[in-house]
Formats: structure tokens, sequence, C-alpha cells
């Protein structure tokens, strides 16, 4: 089986021929391939090239376009800081007045901005590797950008405070990423990843009745245009686990603040389980032997609809033999 083949049965529930391997490589790739974080995040090519050292060297089971999470908010006026080694950061949110929403206008995925340059990294890899290695997208989900538009503590009082406006900012962020997400399916997109990493800091209630039902909403207009979805909400998201298993996501991604032994109980069987071991205490400060255990730990406590995966992003300065003995687990372990 290929990369593809491989992460298309597992997500059908069909035979595999191994686990598949999907980190999420961002600073630490940048490194392995000698290029300021900067570029990374900026010029697709240098993207494109960091995937194919991740193909010719561990054999990944998945190329994917994520960078940072101001792709969206770059395009709609959001002022960032850039830095040389690092992911940019917001020096202006573009709803510091809430008065701006009502024109604010969603931008156009190829219209020249960040959001073209993500779709363009997602053109190059689908050339590269359509049917070998499956090609993931990136879009933010609606409470993350809402509050990457608003920022993220004027958004959390303005559930409180102002819930007509909190409202409508999370459907303009909805709308916002099924258009994106359908221009990087368009351009060759696989599998789209969903980061909406707040909605951990929201509680059962708020997930439930105003960031669920978007995610939903994303999720099946993305099935609609014929990809997959994988679903990735950092943080501790224990009392939300049931309810993230009913959005639809092909794919969960789960962090370390999440016991693993809780998760088939919460959310049964139906979703792939990618994660869920510490990215820090583990992988960046563990040995190889710790970082094969944590992977057989998760392995036991999902099953085998499991994708290995740390909790979160693999940390900058993680030792080689720790990413090679996470990624050397998919070989040795069985289904």
């Amino acid at each position: 089986m290929n990369s593809y083949e491989r992460t298309m049965a597992m997500v059908r529930g069909q035979p595999v021929d191994r686990l598949p391997a999907m980190p999420i490589f961002m600073t630490w790739l940048a490194r392995q391939i000698g290029r300021p974080y900067r570029d990374y995040c900026f010029d697709h090519r240098v993207l494109v090239e960091g995937q194919r050292y991740l193909v010719e060297r561990f054999e990944i089971d998945c190329v994917s376009v994520i960078s940072d999470a101001w792709r969206e908010a770059a395009d709609c006026g959001a002022r960032l800081i850039v830095f040389e080694d690092g992911p940019p950061a917001c020096k202006e949110h573009v709803l510091a007045d809430r008065a701006t929403l009502a024109t604010l206008r969603k931008p156009d995925p190829l219209g020249g901005g960040r959001m073209t340059d993500r779709v363009q990294a997602v053109a190059r890899l689908h050339e590269e590797y359509a049917g070998q290695v499956p090609v993931m997208g990136w879009i933010e989900g609606p409470i993350a950008e809402a509050c990457n538009l608003r920022g993220m503590n004027e958004f959390m009082l303005d559930l409180m405070d102002d819930p007509q406006f909190a409202g409508d900012l999370l459907d303009f962020a909805t709308e916002l990423a099924i258009g994106f997400a359908r221009a990087q399916i368009e351009a060759g997109a696989d599998l789209i990843g969903m980061g909406d990493a707040a909605a951990s800091l929201c509680g059962p209630r708020f997930y439930e009745q105003l960031m669920l039902p978007r995610e939903q909403h994303i999720i099946r207009a993305i099935h609609d245009s014929g990809a997959l979805v994988r679903l990735h909400i950092c943080g501790d998201t224990n009392g939300i686990l049931a309810l993230m298993g009913t959005t639809g996501a092909d794919i969960i991604d789960l962090d370390h603040l999440v016991e693993p032994e809780a998760v088939r109980r919460e959310m049964g069987e139906r979703p792939v389980i990618a994660g869920n071991f510490d990215p820090v205490a583990v992988l960046l400060q563990g040995t190889p032997d710790q970082v094969r255990a944590a992977c057989r730990r998760c392995h036991d406590a999902f099953g085998p609809r499991f994708i290995v995966n740390a909790g979160c992003e693999v940390p900058t300065h993680t030792p080689m033999a720790n990413v090679e003995a996470m990624l050397g687990y998919v070989r040795t372990a069985g289904v």
C-alpha cells in the first residue's frame, strides 16, 4: 500500500498494511531543511520543499500545508508581526471595533494574498503526490478564526456580553472557512485539516450551542466537495469529547491533556484518532524508548483506528532520534 491507499483504507474501515503516521511538522521541519520559518510561512515553494523532505526521509503518510493560523485573518486585513524563526503573530486585529463586521468582506482565496499562497502549495503538492501521498489543506475553524479577527479575550467576553455579534462573527468565520476549503480542494487537497483550538476554552455549553453546529456545517460542505476532514482542537477537550465525536470529522486529533483510556468510551469507534502523547515531556525531552512506549499506550487505548501523532506540533528542537522512534513505531507495531 502507498500512503494514499493506506490513509483512505484506514478512514473507510478497511484493512491496512500498517498504521499511518501524520505528525504535525512546522518549525522543526524548517530547521531540517535549513530555512528560516518566515520563508516557510510566506513562500509556498519553501513549504513544499519541506514536505518533500518528509516524504523522502520518512515516507510520511500525509503532506500538509499547515504553517500558521493567520492566513485568513491577514487577507481580511489583520496586521501581522513577522519573525525570522517563528510563526507570525497579530499586531492589530481586524475587528477591534465590533461595528467593522458590518462592512467586512470575505477575501477571495485566489486573490493573491496569503490564502492564495496556501492554495498554490496544495496545487504543487498535488502535482507531485496525487494518488501517492494524501495532500492535506488547512483552514481555521469558526471560533479560532473569530478569535483571530476579534482577539481572543475580546471574543470570549463577546460570548457573554454581545451574543448577537458573537453569532454573526462565527457565521462569517464559518463561510470564510468553507470558501477557503473549497479552493484548496479544487487545487487538489484530499483532506482538509481544521484547527479550532479555542474551542477547548469555551466550555461544553458554548461548544454545543455555538461551535458544534458550525463545525458540522463546515465538515458537511467539505465532504460534499469530495474531501475528508481532520479536526484539530488543542488543549483540554475532555469535557467535549462526546460532542467532538458527532462533528462528522473523519480524523480527530487529541492533545496530551486528554486521557487516552476515556476516548473510545466518549467518542465510540467511528472516528480515526490521531495523537495524543505529550509533545514536550515525551517527544522533546524524552528518549526514543519513551516515545515508542507512548505510541504503544495510545495504540492500545485507541485501537486499530489510530494514526500516530503527538498531542500537537513537533517542537522545534526535538531530537532526530525521537522523531525516528515515533515514525518507526508504525513499521513494527502491527495494526
